[in-house]
C-alpha cells in the first residue's frame, strides 16, 4: 500500500563449517567465496596438507582483519575432535558442507543437527537414445568417462537403447580399450560386446576410475527409471537428436544436472559461470548443482512502513493490498 513497502534482500547465510579434501587451493577458493558471500567459516583440510593450509588460513586471515573484518571470520580446524566440537554447535553454525568420500559425507550427515549441504557421491550416467548420432554418443561418452575418472561429474554408467545397441557398443568398446577403461555389462551389453558381466552392485557404485558399467534398455522410460533409481541426483545426459525425447528426459530425471548432447563433465562451478564453488549439492532445498557465491546466500523480507496496522486492513471497509512491483532496491 501506499507507504508500506516490502523488500526481497539478499543477506549472509551466517557461520559456515566446510570439511574439505587435502587440497589447499580448495581452502582458498572456499574462503575467497565465504568472504565475498559476507559468511564467517571453519575450515578442516585434509591432514596431509595440514602445514600448508596452516599458512593459507593465517594469510587469508589476517589480510582480511587488515581490511576491517572482525577477528575471527575465519577459523581453521585440525584435529577429529575439533570436528566433532563443530558439528555439535547447532546453536552457533548454520551449515555444513562436507567434501569427499561417500562414506564420509554420509557420517557428516549423521552425526550432526546442523543442516547440511553437499553431496554423497556422484553417480553420473550417459543414455543414448535411438535416434543419437554415433559419433556424438560416442564423443560425450569418451569425455564423460575419461576425461577426469577421479571427479564426481564423471560418467559411471552408460545406458543404451536397443535400438542403437548393435551399432555403437562396438566403436565405444573400441574407444574405451584404447583408454584402457574396465567395462562390466548387463547381459544383453555381453551379447553384442566382449566384456565382464555387471552386478546389481555396480549400478550403485561411484567408481572414481577407469572402470564404467553398460546397461542395455528398451526406452527412454527405462532409462529414466534406472537413473531415478540408482543414480545420486547428481548429473545425468542423453544423446539424442530427438528434442521431445530430450525435453522427457530433462523433465523427468530427478538430478541436480540434466544435460542434451553435452557431457556430464560441464558440471561444474566454473563452466557454469560461477567461477569457484565450494561444492555440488543434490539436495532440493536452497542451492543445487554447483554452489557458487549465490549460494553461500539466502534473503530476508523487509517490511517499510509508516504506522502501518493490520487492522486497517481488515473487514468490510479494509483497505486493500495494492501488491504493485516497485522498481526500485531497498534504501535501507
Amino acid at each position: 500500500d501506499a507507504g508500506l513497502e516490502l523488500y526481497k534482500v539478499t543477506c549472509p547465510i551466517g557461520v559456515i563449517g566446510v570439511i574439505f579434501e587435502s587440497r589447499p587451493d580448495a581452502l582458498v577458493q572456499i574462503s575467497s567465496l565465504c568472504l565475498k558471500s559476507g559468511n564467517a567459516v571453519l575450515l578442516k583440510g585434509g591432514s596431509e596438507a595440514a602445514a600448508t593450509n596452516r599458512i593459507l588460513a593465517d594469510i587469508i586471515a589476517r589480510a582480511g582483519i587488515e581490511t576491517g573484518l572482525p577477528a575471527g571470520w575465519l577459523g581453521l580446524l585440525e584435529t577429529r575432535a575439533e570436528v566433532a566440537e563443530m558439528l555439535s554447535l547447532d546453536k552457533d553454525i548454520d551449515l555444513i558442507i562436507p567434501r569427499g568420500s561417500n562414506e564420509f559425507v554420509r557420517h557428516i550427515m549423521t552425526h550432526t543437527t546442523i543442516p547440511v549441504m553437499g553431496h554423497a557421491d556422484g553417480i553420473c550416467h550417459v543414455y543414448i537414445d535411438a535416434s543419437a548420432d554415433l559419433q556424438m554418443a560416442e564423443r560425450i561418452t569418451i569425455d564423460s568417462k575419461c576425461q577426469y575418472v577421479a571427479v564426481c561429474n564423471a560418467a559411471e554408467t552408460l545406458l543404451v537403447h536397443s535400438g542403437i545397441s548393435d551399432a555403437i557398443l562396438p566403436k565405444i568398446k573400441a574407444a574405451l580399450d584404447q583408454r584402457k577403461v574396465e567395462i562390466r555389462g548387463c547381459d544383453r551389453t555381453r551379447k553384442i560386446i566382449s566384456v565382464a558381466p555387471a552386478s546389481e552392485t555396480d549400478w550403485r557404485t561411484e567408481y572414481l576410475d577407469y572402470i564404467i558399467s553398460i546397461r542395455v534398455v528398451d526406452s527412454l522410460d527405462q532409462a529414466v527409471e534406472h537413473i531415478n533409481t540408482y543414480g545420486s541426483h547428481h548429473t545425468d545426459t542423453i544423446v539424442t537428436a530427438d528434442p521431445e525425447s530430450a525435453k522427457r528426459f530433462l523433465d523427468l530425471v530427478d538430478s541436480a544436472g540434466v544435460f542434451w548432447n553435452a557431457s556430464t563433465r560441464f558440471a561444474d562451478g566454473f563452466r557454469f559461470g560461477l567461477g569457484a564453488e565450494v561444492g555440488i549439492s543434490t539436495g532440493k532445498l536452497h542451492a543445487r548443482g554447483p554452489v557458487g557465491m549465490e549460494g553461500l546466500l539466502i534473503y530476508k523480507w523487509r517490511l517499510l512502513g509508516h504506522g502501518h496496522i493490520v487492522a486497517d486492513y481488515s473487514g468490510p471497509a479494509g483497505k486493500s493490498f495494492i501488491h504493485k512491483s516497485l522498481d526500485k532496491d531497498c534504501p535501507l
